[in-house]
């Protein structure tokens, strides 16, 4: 039935697929490419903090070898001198210690994509399995990574023969020199082992990445059916958000048509949009939107707004503009105060009986608020 299975997988890993995975740690790595980036960032810092650190050692040597006449070896000169050799020591391999972590943070980095995967970290009790553990013991892709392992062996192996048959053939092995050539020929062979053994791991990375980025898909591959379902829940996803955002607006429209009575004025376009304003003095510091709306639900605040006798104002700009940045229970942009401060004016003078009228309307709105308010403090 597994290999049944399998044999079903034969479609590409969709997006999602793939981003489920990374999160779960399931993603192609190779050691060699962290081993590789790890040898560069050594390399790279030994030869930029050579000189450096040829400096400390001298230094330090001058002060050791022109006191050695001075220097009492006592119990209690010894953890000093022992304290100053570990700082030399110290200062050297800092740079180096830290490049190395640096690239080996950066190696994890590049092969997650620099993706947080925190599933993949704890107690997994199927690995205790020993029947699946050994089936991993024996199976296809242990005798590859053996076989890696092995090319690593060859590999620093031939770079090692091959480093060490061309330093032997160096002066120093066959007629005197000074002692600061000990230093320079030192730092020749570090660097040739270093730079061929990169060169070397690095092909054998390479491969052993493109062999663990292959089968990582091809271990993500998904059967037809798995792509259907995984399609099917995303449209479940895509409809169960779509009918909350309808619900949503269904109730900030009942909400805004429950405060038209309520209004100053309609803005209206006339035909598409309409913007319901509300001022009171001593309680507005500027007009506010009570409601907007287009199209189908601009008709609706107008027919609501003329059936309480609202009065409404044709200004195509200024109901476009109030509807594009007004928003809803927010006073409006401060661009339009005056131009909505002369629409206020003129209605006020035309519209004297209807202020009245929203007077008394909005003291019966605000009534059972107080009622309730004193009923709680009594």
């Amino acid at each position: 039935m597994a290999d049944d299975d399998k044999d079903s997988k034969t479609e590409q890993a969709t997006a999602k697929h793939l981003q489920d995975a990374l999160e779960k740690g399931q993603f192609a790595k190779s050691p060699e490419v962290g081993l590789v980036l790890v040898l560069i960032a050594a390399l790279g810092a030994f030869s930029t903090t050579t000189g450096t650190a040829a400096r400390e050692l001298a230094g330090f040597a001058t002060h050791i070898f022109g006191q050695l006449a001075n220097i009492r070896l006592q119990l209690d000169t010894v953890p000093t001198e022992l304290h100053d050799a570990l700082i030399i020591v110290a200062k050297i391999l800092a740079p180096i210690l830290g490049a190395c972590a640096l690239a080996g943070l950066l190696a994890g980095g590049l092969q997650s994509g620099f993706a947080l995967t925190p599933s993949a970290i704890g107690l997994k009790f199927e690995a205790l399995d020993f029947s699946n553990g050994w089936q991993r013991i024996i199976s296809k892709n242990s005798f590859i990574h053996a076989g890696v392992d092995l090319l690593k062996v060859i590999a620093i192996g031939l770079v090692l023969w091959t480093c060490a048959k061309g330093l032997f053939q160096d002066p120093l092995f066959t007629a005197p020199v000074e002692a600061a050539y000990l230093g320079l020929y030192m730092n020749r062979a570090t660097m040739s082992f270093l730079s061929r053994l990169v060169l070397a791991l690095g092909v054998i990375a390479t491969i052993s990445y493109w062999y663990e980025f292959m089968k990582s898909r091809n271990d993500l591959k998904m059967s037809r059916q798995e792509i259907k379902d995984e399609t099917k829940s995303a449209e479940g996803d895509a409809l169960t958000k779509g009918a909350m955002r309808r619900m949503a607006r269904r109730l900030l429209q009942k909400q805004m048509l429950k405060q038209v009575p309520m209004a100053d004025v309609i803005v209206t376009n006339p035909t598409h949009y309409a913007v319901a304003l509300r001022y009171e003095r001593g309680k507005d510091q500027a007009p506010v939107v009570l409601a907007k709306g287009e199209n189908v639900f601009a008709r609706r605040i107008k027919a609501l707004a003329a059936e309480h006798g609202v009065p409404m104002v044709e200004n195509k700009p200024v109901a476009r503009m109030l509807y594009a940045l007004g928003k809803v229970d927010e006073p409006i942009p401060g661009e339009l105060y005056q131009v909505v401060a002369e629409i206020l004016a003129m209605v006020y003078r035309t519209h004297k009986y209807y202020f009245f009228r929203l007077r008394s309307r909005r003291a019966e709105a605000s009534a059972p608020t107080r009622s309730h308010g004193l009923s709680e403090a009594a």
